[in-house]
Formats: structure tokens, sequence, C-alpha cells
């Protein structure tokens, strides 16, 4: 008999995966959470899971430690219930900043996070666009790394944004998602010298490319606080050009940063996805959520049916650039 298809969501982004399994035409798994007085997490599956293929979804964001609890005791209940296979679906991989030591006597939390997965019995991790390409190395089960940067750069071609661009990244170390954003789009590309834009936004030796008179994308794998993506814009307004739109596969927005972001006045327009819950107070008219729910719908089913994922890591825009 062969094995079934089951998905279930948890508290910290249920939405994404109502839309997800949606996108599959199955309904997701019934599952009871509660979190008791003191803050400890009770999870119990609520239906069989015996000889199933199961993929549990939810970003580790919001509450980072209370959802990665979740997760994991999500994936003991349905081990202890002889679930076949539990893949986790993790569109946001938090504590993946934390993927070295950068000071003596600092932790590396994202390994950390990747043994505990593992300990815990997880067969496979389905992720979006990991701080660093090389977490993946943490992991000694097959980890499905998905990129954003064909959804984001979909946004330019069908609103007709894509001529007179340029694509930008706010620091050195991003230089290459901005190189290989600006592929996509068939556009240059350049980097923000941030320590000389925090003291002289207006000095040329700010941004190193042409941005007069263009339209400037800055990409980045997430948005937190905001105040790198102001300090790039106000140097990039400051420099000539004419829009700034800050792109980003992770909204994070602590603080209220998507507000903050809305009410720049050097700022135009913002396009992230929904990996992360968005809450109302960060949501505004300039801010576009772009759903990853059809690409996670298709990576699963692939996985599901033992097909290869590389058709998802290409543009349907520009297939020839090699993400």
């Amino acid at each position: 008999m062969p094995s079934e298809l089951k998905l279930f969501g948890l508290s910290t982004n249920y939405q994404l995966a109502e839309q997800v399994a949606a996108n599959l035409h199955v309904e997701l798994g019934k599952i009871e959470e509660n979190t008791f007085a003191d803050g400890e997490i009770y999870e119990h599956i609520l239906e069989s899971v015996r000889g199933d293929d199961i993929f549990v979804i939810s970003p580790i964001a919001s509450e980072a430690n209370d959802s990665f609890m979740e997760i994991m005791i999500a994936v003991d209940a349905l081990r202890r219930s002889s679930a076949r296979t539990i893949s986790v679906v993790i569109p946001y991989f938090g504590y993946g900043r934390a993927d070295r030591k950068a000071k003596p006597r600092e932790p590396i939390t994202a390994k950390l996070l990747a043994s505990l997965l593992e300990m815990n019995g997880v067969d496979r991790v389905v992720t979006i666009d990991l701080h660093a390409p090389q977490i993946q190395g943490f992991f000694d089960i097959p980890v499905d790394h998905l990129l954003a940067a064909p959804l984001l750069s979909d946004y330019f071609f069908k609103n007709d944004l894509t001529e007179n661009m340029v694509v930008v990244s706010p620091d050195h170390t991003g230089a290459g998602r901005a190189r290989k954003f600006a592929e996509l789009l068939d556009a240059p590309w350049g980097v923000v010298n941030d320590d000389v834009a925090k003291d002289n936004p207006e000095s040329p030796n700010a941004i190193m490319g042409e941005v007069a008179g263009r339209r400037a994308i800055v990409i980045d794998d997430i948005i937190d606080s905001g105040h790198r993506m102001q300090l790039t814009a106000k140097a990039l307004k400051a420099n000539g050009a004419t829009a700034v739109y800050p792109v980003a596969t992770h909204a994070v927005f602590a603080d209220e940063a998507g507000q903050l972001l809305a009410n720049d006045e050097n700022i135009d327009h913002i396009v992230v996805t929904d990996t992360v819950p968005i809450s109302d107070e960060n949501r505004s008219d300039k801010l576009t959520v772009l759903s990853v729910a059809p690409l996670l719908a298709l990576a699963i089913k692939r996985i599901y049916e033992n097909e290869p994922l590389d058709k998802l890591l290409k543009s349907d825009n520009n297939p020839n650039v090699k993400l």
C-alpha cells in the first residue's frame, strides 16, 4: 500500500500552510496545540499518520524560540506515531545569521538547530534563502534549498519596471546576491559602501556603481530593523537614483520596521514574500507581499513523487541564468 502525503501547519505561519495545502488540493492534518500558563507547549496529532510521508510547515520566526519548540514537539509526536518520513518545511530558518564564530567564545547556533532537528528524527529539511548557503553543510540529511529570486524578479517583469534599472547590495557581503538578481533582470549592479554612507550619504564614494537616473532595487535576504535599508535608500537618492525599491525574501520587520520603511520619503515601494507572518501594523500601501505557497507546494509534490527540483530554481523570464 503506497504511503499517503500529509501536511501539518503550525501556529507561526498557519496561513501559509493553508495556502500550500490549497495549492496541493489537500486538507491540512489535524493537530491540537495549546500553551500552558507557564509557557510550556502541548501538541497532539489528531489523526493517524502511520506509514505516511509527513511535511510539517513552519518558519522559525516571530517568537523564534517558541516556533522552534513547536516544530520539535510536533516532530516528536509524529515520529512516535509511526510516520514513515518526516520532512520539515522551514520557509525562514531563524538563527541562520549565527552561522560562524565571528568572535571568540561565540556559539554557532545555526549548527545547533541543525543537530537538534536531526537528533529528533527529521528526514529532510526544505527551506528558502538561507542567510548563508553553507548552512546546508550543517546537516547530514537532505536539505532542499529553494530560492525566492525568480518570484521576486517576476514582480518587476510583470509590472514593466525592468527598464533603466540598477540592482544594489546594501553591503559588500551581499554582492553575490545582487549580481545574480541583476542577471535575472538583465540590469547592471552595484554595492553600497555602508561605512561611507553612514557618515556622508551624498559622497560618490558611498556607492560602487552607476545609479544616477536609474530605478534602484536594493536586494537582501532579510529586512529586520529596516535601518540598513533606510541608510541605503538615503545614499541612493542622494546619488541620483530616481526610485528605490527594497526587496527581500524574509520580512522579519522587528519593531514595526515595515511602518518605518513605509514612512521613509526615500523609499518608493517594498517587495517581500510571506515566508514569515506580517502583522497589520507592518503593512502599508507601499508594501507588496508575494506568496511562496505555490513554490513550496511544487517542491513538496516533487519530493513526494521523487522528482528533481532543478526546474524550481530557474526564472521563467530568464531561464538561462544559473542561480
